[in-house]
């Protein structure tokens, strides 16, 4: 199964942020992903988003179990700490040497409804799997990861040694010179972005567009890929926005 990068290459998925997305973007960012009230108040000013849009979207935010509330602020919820964890993943993720083997896994169970289907396929493509054909998901096993152990009743997994080249299988697997434009494109489009709320909007899509990186091994990349500069971008971005986030805090 393709990617998900958009259709042409080098084109951009810059959506414009909704406060509550403004509000995610801050929190899923900070370690812990907790920010007093004033602070945030503050924060989203710089993104174009005033104090009684930040109150409505706080509160609906909370109902709808995104937040919880704390002493005098607001913390991602249980729910959105495991997307946290997905997102640091995408920007730092944690791999091995590659000896040439390949994770695949089967899908043995049957008689699942298609909402049961559509949940499968979206855990196993958070896995970094692609779908080489109806129920068989593949990948080069260079991540260091846990696979969820609640899917060994859906799922077998295998070594695989294909005999296809690795290289040729990749290429026909994910669309990388799509995504390596698409990448370029958005490091070009954040070098000439100067406004707050424009960069972070740029900066939310770098996380889409990793999220979606199937980060294999260097050898089975094109040259020059993109996946490291991207990754450093969205690190410094980060790094000064929560820096600015901890200033403020320790001033209160």
């Amino acid at each position: 199964m393709p990617m998900n990068v958009p259709a042409r290459s080098g084109a951009l998925d810059l959506r414009p942020l909704s406060a509550r997305s403004v509000v995610l973007s801050l929190l899923l960012g900070a370690h812990p992903p907790e920010l007093p009230v004033r602070e945030l108040v503050r924060l989203v000013e710089g993104f174009d988003v005033g104090g009684s849009t930040l109150r409505a979207a706080l509160s609906r935010m909370v109902t709808a179990g995104d937040l919880r509330r704390t002493d005098g602020g607001y913390r991602l919820s249980d729910r959105l700490l495991d997307r946290q964890r997905r997102q640091d993943d995408a920007v730092h993720p944690r791999t091995r040497a590659w000896d040439g083997d390949w994770e695949m896994a089967v899908i043995t169970a049957t008689g699942r409804g298609p909402a049961e289907r559509a949940d499968l396929r979206t855990r196993l493509t958070a896995l970094r799997l692609t779908e080489l054909r109806e129920g068989v998901w593949l990948r080069p096993a260079n991540l260091t990861r846990a696979l969820p152990g609640d899917l060994d009743q859906v799922v077998q997994y295998y070594t695989a040694h294909p005999a296809r080249p690795s290289a040729e299988l990749a290429e026909s697997l994910w669309p990388l010179e799509d995504w390596s434009a698409t990448a370029r494109a958005l490091l070009a489009h954040i070098a000439g972005e100067a406004r707050p709320a424009g960069r972070l909007t740029a900066f939310a899509a770098v996380v889409r567009h990793l999220l979606a990186d199937p980060v294999l091994p260097p050898a089975l990349l094109p040259a020059g890929w993109p996946g490291a500069e991207l990754r450093a971008a969205y690190t410094d971005y980060q790094r000064d926005l929560i820096g600015e986030v901890s200033a403020r805090v320790r001033g209160t």
